[in-house]
């Protein structure tokens, strides 16, 4: 994938494993905070950030699908790479579902890394919410732009949409810290392990816990019941890629999410929630995952109808 050292851009891979073969996933550098109050250097201002994407990369989705469900579109401008990453990581280019930059007209996003810090060193993530005022990153970690887009812009977006309820929010940050080791990241240890031993190991974890959300889900239609929260949409930004990628390039190929009784149904009635399957591009879904892989070619399977019925809206509880 290749990654920034002092600004320059190298094409060479660091590495992604500890001296076990489990992968390590690197902080994001930028944690700053947009803030409604002003209390930031980072205020909530209309047409004033704009969100950089790939929207294969389950990361940025979480972002961009925030900035649909809040009603964001006007209020935050987007950009999004091409599908693939080229001789220098993401890049911008024509396209379906693409957007080029039209902040700083760079052609690849270590460009957007390096007008913030020159000097940057480290890898090249997307999301990335960028200031246009002050001309630098505010953000490049999608637990926090989901976060800083659930409340900070609700005087221009949907207010009435609260993901992350105070009554809630402790159990929430308890069940997003297993849902993101076990299953967001836990794909990607399963995919980019280097040892058998750490790959069974983040393999047979993650679909115990698919286990264990499709028996919490058996009676309660989201994961707190009938609210709809923050945890329900990390957890389907996994879901929805995995039988079209994961199953396959990642090796997590013990069971498809249509073959769990409650799992699949939930993961269609998310995909069917308002302003949800618009933001959800299954050719580049498959993109970013097969074009490192079977010599660039894109299958064109498989079929899966999410937009099916799902009989969800009878169940309620805690």
């Amino acid at each position: 994938m290749g990654f920034l050292v002092e600004g320059v851009w190298r094409s060479d891979e660091a590495r992604r494993s500890d001296s076990t073969g489990r992968f390590v996933r690197p902080q994001s550098p930028f944690r700053d905070f947009v803030r409604a109050d002003g209390s930031s250097r980072f205020p909530a201002e209309p047409g004033r950030y704009h969100l950089y994407v790939n929207r294969g990369c389950p990361w940025a989705y979480r972002a961009l699908l925030y900035r649909s469900l809040k009603k964001l579109e006007d209020v935050i401008s987007l950009s999004a790479t091409a599908p693939g990453k080229g001789a220098e990581g993401w890049h911008f280019a024509e396209g379906p579902g693409c957007i080029p930059d039209p902040v700083l007209g760079a052609r690849h996003l270590h460009q957007i890394y390096t007008a913030a810090r020159p000097d940057f060193t480290g890898r090249v993530t997307v999301p990335v919410l960028w200031d246009k005022k002050l001309g630098t990153i505010v953000n490049n970690e999608s637990a926090d732009i989901m976060r800083i887009f659930n409340c900070e812009f609700d005087a221009w977006g949907d207010a009435s949409l609260d993901f992350y309820p105070e009554d809630l929010r402790d159990e929430i940050d308890a069940l997003n810290e297993t849902i993101y080791t076990n299953v967001n990241n836990g794909v990607y240890r399963c995919g980019f392990a280097a040892s058998q031993e750490a790959y069974e190991e983040a393999y047979d974890t993650l679909f115990a816990t698919l286990d264990d959300l499709n028996e919490r889900l058996r009676t309660r239609r989201f994961l707190f019941g009938d609210r709809i929260t923050e945890s329900d949409w990390r957890l389907f930004s996994t879901l929805i890629r995995f039988d079209l990628a994961y199953y396959s390039v990642f090796r997590t190929n013990m069971r498809h999410i249509f073959d769990y009784t409650h799992l699949w149904p939930y993961t269609r009635d998310l995909y069917q929630w308002p302003r949800v399957a618009g933001t959800v591009d299954f050719e580049h879904i498959k993109a970013i995952y097969y074009s490192q892989v079977l010599g660039g070619l894109i299958p064109k399977g498989p079929k899966i109808d999410f937009s099916r019925p799902h009989d969800r809206a009878r169940l309620s509880g805690n």
